[in-house]
């Protein structure tokens, strides 16, 4: 596979997994969240569920680089997730809410992010798995 291919391969994944974690949100949005009892216990098991599929699915993946990947991962999903919510806030709550009308807020959500797809980019490298 030539450098070029990996690169499309890598931008894919990570745009891929940033939306794969659209779930959480998607699932409190419309209510599903509370399958695990309340809103609190369901967004901190849907956000352990998404870590468990992105490390797997980079493992299986074969990542060279999963620090960038995951870490990237954590960026499109901060994005995907400003969007949704600009996108959603003014049909369901009558209004725009969310980060984007808070600087502080929108900053965290990609500083959170970030950080979420560090830590899990560190735990992936730490696995043992052939690396292309």
């Amino acid at each position: 596979m030539t450098n070029n291919q990996t690169k499309q391969q890598n931008k894919t994944l990570i745009l891929g997994l940033g939306a794969l974690a659209l779930v959480r949100p998607l699932m409190k949005i419309t209510g599903f969240i509370h399958i695990f009892g309340n809103e609190a216990v369901g967004s901190i098991a849907m956000t352990i569920l998404i870590s468990i599929a992105w490390i797997l699915i980079v493992v299986k993946k074969g990542v060279q680089n999963p620090i960038q990947v995951l870490t990237l991962a954590g960026v499109s999903y901060a994005a995907f997730a400003i969007i949704l919510s600009g996108i959603l806030s003014p049909i369901l709550d009558g209004g725009l809410q969310g980060p984007l009308t808070n600087p502080i807020g929108f900053i965290s959500v990609f500083i959170t992010n970030i950080l979420w797809g560090l830590v899990l980019g560190i735990i992936t490298l730490a696995i043992p798995y052939q690396k292309r």
